[in-house]
């Protein structure tokens, strides 16, 4: 048995306990992928548009809905608050290798351009797996306004959730297939990802043998 169907019954099973810890499960699922990224957050939520569709009085939309944004919205503020400790702490320690692992002017330009395109990138970021979990720690780090950060991630969390929660609901039973469509969109995002990584450092690695050479 796969660990796919294995989940999938684990969910079935857990949907037929109290109420209350269904609650707070789809909160603690939401809340743990915005901190450890190998967590199926993603899956979850597809499952949980099919509870609601099994139309069950203890778990509805409402319970979905809020468990769904206050476990978003938890997760996001304890990685922004990492973030916010996070730098200054490394800043300030001394460990081994630091030199060579600590590079503050690279880490300042980057801080920079994330700060020019924070909302874009916290908008984007809800959409892949790969980078969710990144931006919430960065956003904490360049000390973006709170409330602009929270927004945007609310606003995300809106779309991507929802998207995921819809296809659920309206597949019903067959809410499994959504699961095939994910694993083929997440690695198309983690390979443009990883394709834009290779430019970005061939660019700069190509513009610092340029200006040593002027």
């Amino acid at each position: 048995m796969t660990f796919q169907e294995t989940l999938i019954q684990i969910l079935h099973r857990f949907s037929e306990t109290d109420p209350v810890f269904v609650w707070l499960f789809f909160v603690f699922s939401n809340f743990a992928e915005n901190i450890f990224p190998p967590w199926p957050g993603d899956t979850i939520t597809v499952f949980g548009g099919f509870l609601v569709a099994r139309n069950l009085e203890s778990f509805g939309w409402i319970a979905l809905v809020s468990s769904t944004f206050f476990g978003n919205l938890l997760g996001a503020w304890v990685m922004y608050r990492f973030g916010n400790v996070f730098l200054h702490w490394v800043k300030k320690k001394d460990f081994p290798f630091k030199d060579s692992l600590y590079d503050e002017e690279s880490i300042e330009k980057t801080m920079a351009w994330f700060h020019r395109n924070s909302i874009a990138v916290v908008l984007f970021s809800r959409f892949s797996a790969g980078i969710r979990f990144f931006v919430s720690i960065v956003a904490g780090m360049v000390k973006m306004n709170p409330l602009v950060f929270f927004g945007c991630f609310a606003i995300a969390v809106f779309l991507w959730c929802g998207i995921l929660i819809f296809s659920g609901f309206y597949l019903g039973a067959h809410w499994e297939a959504v699961l095939g469509f994910l694993e083929i969109y997440n690695r198309i995002i983690v390979g443009l990802l990883i394709l834009f990584a290779i430019g970005f450092f061939w660019y700069r690695r190509r513009r610092k043998i340029a200006d040593q050479n002027s």
